[in-house]
């Protein structure tokens, strides 16, 4: 096991910096968490398609959701993999 010494002025130079980035996990964490789903007008609307797009989508297990009711919500988590999946990289041009 090694062992480092650190002086005061370096230790406090550490602790400020993972002070730091704590704040900024837990500022990202809270953006987050506040915004985790859309509903299908939000859906719809975000990804330029028509509301029977959207139901074929669902009835062909292209997207997941959920249903409260009548209503229905995306996890944004699946509307990212759905672009990744669907993604097409760039190709040279001749």
């Amino acid at each position: 096991m090694e062992v480092f010494i650190l002086s005061k002025a370096q230790f406090t130079e550490l602790t400020s910096r993972l002070d730091t980035l704590q704040e900024l996990l837990t500022a990202t964490e809270s953006k987050g968490s506040k915004k985790s789903f859309m509903d299908n007008e939000e859906f719809i609307q975000f990804m330029g398609i028509s509301k029977r797009t959207a139901q074929c989508w669902r009835d062909e297990g292209k997207i997941s959701f959920s249903q409260v009711g009548n209503k229905i919500y995306y996890k944004m988590s699946d509307v990212d993999k759905l672009l990744a999946e669907h993604y097409n990289k760039s190709f040279k041009s001749k």
